[in-house]
């Protein structure tokens, strides 16, 4: 079986996002790793949509979790009749597909696909176990497919990065990090790059699990807090700032983790391009139709479950904020180099 997946981190590989099998999906949980290497198992397709919500698996991770809880779903209604089978996946669909906020729009294709794959096995006079695996070697196809389309923006953003540069990022990446990882590996001179990863509190996705990808992945790698970007900018001579994206609105704006707008704006103030990875969102045609997903507050009131604040003091936590376009350079995407003016051009 081809998989796309093959030279890349641990943290990368399909198992150790999540995976389906035997009537249970297990997720790694990046709330922990790499100070731990747990596992969250789920045996309902429900377990999956809460462990989605309790940021078990964060940035891609939420997809490939609810690819395979759709697997899950369908080997929990196997004995069904075709009706209540149906209507069971449709709700599994639409409970999985809103986990979170923020990224529903973009989960329901994930799990609308799954379902067009039952609704073609049960066309088919195929039932039970047969579709759950039919839904599950999809999940696989949708994987390579995915990883195979980022390894091209992995390769257009390498050619941004100087031979001997020094990036920086901002929370998690998922993919775009691994496959630019191998393209600079692939690249002569490549290997001398060096990272700066901010580190992304309320859960460290910068501390924990970029630069763990970056580091298995043999490159030199920094973390810092979140507060030193502008004023580490400039003093280890960042040539790059680039991040993903939760949502590229169709207007240009950029949602992703809270932080990205402020080292965009230090970026900017610096004279240091910003370029974000990702697909532009024709469901999301401006910033209006995007809803930032606020978060427990006290998240922000303790560190890795310590808390740090008197009682009574309060916090709040949206999850994500907005950059404007004028703060971007460009939108890297599997099809080159777009601006974030001129982004029907993708399609």
């Amino acid at each position: 079986m081809h998989r796309a997946d093959y030279d890349l981190a641990m943290l990368l590989k399909y198992e150790n996002v999540a995976w389906y099998e035997d009537g249970k999906v297990r997720i790694l949980d990046r709330r922990v790793y790499p100070i731990k290497t747990e596992y969250v198992v789920c045996e309902t397709y429900g377990q999956v949509a809460r462990a989605i919500a309790d940021m078990v698996t964060q940035s891609g991770g939420p997809y490939t979790a609810a690819s395979m809880g759709m697997a899950l779903a369908a080997y929990e209604g196997a004995s069904l009749a075709e009706d209540k089978f149906i209507a069971h996946m449709t709700n599994a669909a639409h409970t999985l597909a809103n986990a979170r906020p923020t990224t529903a729009k973009n989960m329901a294709l994930i799990t609308e696909r799954a379902m067009n794959v039952v609704r073609n096995e049960l066309l088919a006079g195929r039932s039970g176990r047969t579709v759950v695996d039919a839904v599950f070697s999809d999940n696989i196809d949708r994987l390579n497919e995915h990883y195979t389309r980022y390894e091209k923006t992995g390769e257009h953003l390498c050619d941004l990065i100087p031979g001997n540069g020094v990036a920086m990022t901002q929370c998690f990446a998922e993919t775009v990090v691994g496959m630019l990882l191998r393209a600079l590996r692939n690249r002569k001179s490549g290997g001398n790059v060096k990272f700066i990863c901010p580190e992304t509190r309320p859960y460290y996705q910068g501390a924990r699990l970029t630069a763990s990808v970056i580091r298995d992945m043999g490159f030199d790698v920094t973390v810092i807090s979140d507060n030193m970007p502008a004023a580490v900018m400039k003093a280890k001579n960042v040539d790059i700032f680039t991040s993903a994206a939760d949502v590229i609105c169709m207007d240009g704006h950029i949602v992703n983790k809270t932080g990205t707008f402020q080292i965009a704006l230090a970026a900017k103030h610096w004279g240091i391009p910003y370029f974000v990875t990702g697909t532009p969102n024709r469901q999301h045609p401006t910033i209006d139709t995007v809803t930032i997903e606020q978060r427990d507050p006290a998240l922000v009131l303790e560190s890795m479950g310590l808390k740090h604040t008197l009682p009574g003091v309060a916090g709040y936590y949206p999850a994500f904020d907005i950059t404007p376009p004028k703060f971007c350079d460009g939108v890297v995407t599997d099809k080159g180099v777009f601006s974030c003016y001129d982004l029907m051009r993708y399609f």
